[in-house]
């Protein structure tokens, strides 16, 4: 009600007034376009009054081609075996999405009987503000119990155990770099390599007295491989390593009790940078478990 007119005019009562039709200037967009037709080849021919006129050679032709962009075909989804070779303990849960069923025996869950049949989704689920399913299928559900009871869309065997894929068949290798944390004490290095699910088998680590060697193998065919330009030296006889789950820990032994004020060598001018011992550090100390001072700080009060 409070948006103002646009055409000024003369008062009057009358609500049945003819609505003037809008006057087309011969300036405006598509004023010299009167006509349309299509020729035999299937082309659309626009052409105006001045050039009809003066004959067919004044006529603008334009070509409508169809889209040639198709949309890409997804890659194929490669899904893991179960290794019949592994035994399975009584209880254990099949790994696939959507199956609730438990192992009971080699004949019953991997044989041909009816619980040897899995019903299961075959990708990963999707969460996208507030609504879950899987991308398998259309379904889409607001609570997560009723995400759980979500039936699968697919049949085949179970998984309980993945089977190993033979690295010469796998897809080209991807080379990828892992995050890596420290902290230090006066006579060790503790390192975290971020490395998920790592194959423990296929994965290398080897000690030098300046640097250590990584190859370790993830998954979706990764790899990271790198070698670390240690900042000093170490004990590569007493120095080690623990595989997690999530991570790769390293142990470096020093072969003296100074300060590292980074992991890695660098050419970068480090004056005035320097790191404290003990997890009352500012850097380099993260995850430490009791405090370790050196003979400076101790006498500190």
């Amino acid at each position: 009600m409070t948006i103002p007119g646009c055409t000024p005019g003369v008062h009057t009562a009358d609500t049945n007034l003819p609505v003037p039709k809008p006057v087309q200037t011969s300036g405006g967009p598509g004023s010299n376009l009167s006509s349309v037709r299509t020729d035999s080849s299937g082309k659309e021919v626009y052409s105006s009054p001045s050039s009809s006129a003066a004959g067919p050679s004044q006529q603008t032709t334009i070509i409508t081609q169809p889209s040639s962009s198709a949309a890409p075909t997804p890659p194929p989804v490669v899904e893991d075996e179960d290794d019949p070779e592994v035994k399975v303990e009584s209880g254990s849960k099949c790994l696939r999405n959507g199956c609730k069923h438990l192992f009971v025996s080699d004949e019953e869950s991997r044989g041909d009987g009816a619980q040897s049949t899995c019903v299961y989704h075959p990708k990963p689920p999707l969460f996208h503000e507030g609504s879950k399913g899987y991308l398998c299928c259309k379904r889409r559900v607001l609570e997560f119990d009723e995400f759980l009871k979500i039936e699968g869309c697919k049949t085949g065997k179970h998984l309980f155990v993945k089977k190993k894929r033979n690295p010469e068949a796998s897809a080209t290798e991807e080379l990828v770099q892992c995050r890596i944390d420290h902290y230090q004490t006066p006579g060790q290095i503790r390192a975290t390599v971020y490395a998920k699910k790592c194959d423990q088998d296929r994965s290398t680590i080897t000690f030098e007295s300046e640097r250590v060697h990584l190859d370790l193998y993830l998954p979706d065919s990764k790899r990271c491989k790198r070698t670390l330009e240690l900042y000093g030296p170490v004990n590569p006889t007493e120095s080690s390593y623990t595989f997690y789950g999530t991570k790769v820990e390293l142990l470096l032994v020093k072969q003296d009790t100074r300060s590292w004020n980074l992991l890695e060598k660098t050419n970068a001018d480090l004056a005035g940078f320097q790191l404290t011992f003990g997890v009352g550090g500012r850097t380099g100390t993260v995850g430490g478990k009791e405090l370790v001072l050196d003979e400076g700080n101790k006498a500190k009060p």
